[in-house]
């Protein structure tokens, strides 16, 4: 989910880490680009698109670049905002803040820092 601002160009820089990743240690990663924020309100009028939450629904992870627009920050009267739609995401994943849950796995502790 690249959201919004330098979120995509961020983003793009991440997808480019996970496919070293993918080369370096014959992993695979599949990736799904969905709308969320200011563009998916431009393109749907909804921050979080049904079609967004499916698709996070259905993913082992999520990779979120930013939310936010100075369109939407300038305009305190605005009805419906980018930051709905990570509250909302965060919500229906069960996620309560910027910290994500980890499962450590037994056999690779000893290789964890």
């Amino acid at each position: 989910l690249g959201g919004d601002g330098i979120g995509p160009e961020v983003l793009a820089q991440a997808v480019k880490c996970l496919q070293s990743v993918e080369t370096t240690f014959n992993h695979h990663f599949t990736f799904s680009p969905a709308l969320v924020g200011a563009t998916a309100i431009d393109q749907t009028g909804n921050p979080l698109p049904d079609e967004t939450l499916e698709i996070c629904r259905n993913s082992d992870a999520v990779l979120f670049g930013a939310i936010g627009a100075p369109k939407y920050d300038n305009d305190p009267n605005a009805k419906v905002r980018p930051e709905q739609g990570l509250l909302k995401l965060r919500k229906e994943l069960g996620l309560f803040s910027n910290v994500r849950p980890v499962h450590v796995y037994q056999s690779l502790i000893d290789r964890s820092p």
